[in-house]
């Protein structure tokens, strides 16, 4: 059970900048002063008419203003919340990979219990054979099926009883005399063996080869202890593996669950922003328009001004020929007027 982690991101985060609704500013404003221009002459002037526009496109623009900021505002929180769930993700896939690796970890030393366990059977096994040889070898060395005392019973016919009498103490069910009567005869049948295997161990041969069969056995038995102990160790690496790759997975759902998540407030703060430099655009052709209206009344104003000002101009100028003495103001009037 081998994984690597390895999600690809679907979006990567871009949080909209300040400067991006500057530049929509910047080239809206390029646009107005090549736009925007003195009313034509020969327009029809309604003063009245124009201020309610005006006014009119005041209260839209302030309509629309509130609405590009609570879209700013909407864009800006969910962009606080995507970056808290990849913060998330990130935390979760980095616990992931962890975990992944302890596991790894796991899986290499349970191989290598494995591997110990195949060698050390291997070395059981061959001790096994050399216990069965020897064992041959012994009964060869013995008299077969023939009485070597005399009640006439071999060595291996009392084993085959005492083998018996076990079995029948340990699966039958017996009253307490008949298993007492039971347990002497093991009992006695036990301690004959093993005369009977001491007498025949007198044989100098049969000696020799009794202990080699001996430390045969303590080899088999050693090897086949380490086998247990390497395959137990074996089980609870593999247990641990097998927890961490659980561990993992349960992490790497959430780590999905939160990339989800992370998609879905990017693509809702990029919509946010979307309509917020929709309604900043909406806000600046607003101003264009109103631009309009108000340079419309600045240049009434100057041309009534203009008006007034060359009709005193006109008559200080007639005062002036009817030989009035002029204040300081008077020719400064006059001079801004064109009569000097």
């Amino acid at each position: 059970m081998e994984e690597e982690v390895q999600q690809q991101e679907s979006l990567e985060e871009q949080p909209q900048e300040a400067t991006e609704v500057q530049e929509v500013i910047e080239e809206q404003t390029a646009q107005d002063e090549t736009s925007v221009s003195e009313p034509a002459e020969g327009e029809p002037e309604d003063p009245a008419k124009d201020a309610a526009q005006l006014e009119s496109i005041e209260q839209k623009r302030s309509i629309v203003n509130n609405d590009a900021d609570r879209h700013r505002r909407l864009r800006d929180d969910l962009n606080n919340q995507t970056k808290e769930w990849k913060s998330k993700r990130d935390a979760l896939n980095s616990q992931v990979r962890e975990f992944v690796d302890e596991a790894g970890k796991c899986r290499e030393e349970r191989d290598s219990m494995n591997q110990k366990v195949r060698e050390t059977k291997d070395l059981r096994d061959e001790w096994n054979k050399k216990v069965s040889a020897l064992k041959e070898q012994i009964a060869a060395l013995r008299p077969a099926d023939k009485s070597d005392d005399k009640n006439g019973v071999s060595v291996k016919q009392l084993k085959k009883q005492l083998q018996d009498l076990e079995y029948t103490q340990q699966t039958k069910s017996l009253g307490k005399d008949k298993e007492n009567e039971i347990v002497k005869q093991i009992s006695v049948l036990a301690r004959e063996i093993d005369e009977k295997e001491k007498s025949l161990e007198q044989n100098g041969e049969v000696r020799e080869v009794v202990h080699q069969l001996r430390d045969a056995k303590v080899q088999a038995e050693e090897y086949h202890h380490q086998v247990s102990v390497y395959a137990e160790q074996a089980q609870a690496f593999h247990d641990k593996m097998i927890g961490f790759y659980e561990q993992a997975d349960r992490l790497r759902k959430e780590a999905d669950a939160a990339q989800a998540k992370f998609v879905e407030c990017k693509q809702a703060a990029d919509e946010e922003h979307r309509k917020h430099i929709e309604q900043i655009k909406s806000v600046h052709e607003m101003d264009k328009d109103a631009a309009v209206f108000k340079n419309k009344k600045n240049a009434a104003r100057k041309k009534r001004i203009d008006t007034e000002s060359k009709k005193e101009a006109k008559e200080i100028f007639e005062r002036f020929k009817s030989g009035d003495k002029l204040s300081t103001e008077d020719l400064m009037s006059l001079q801004k007027s064109g009569y000097l």
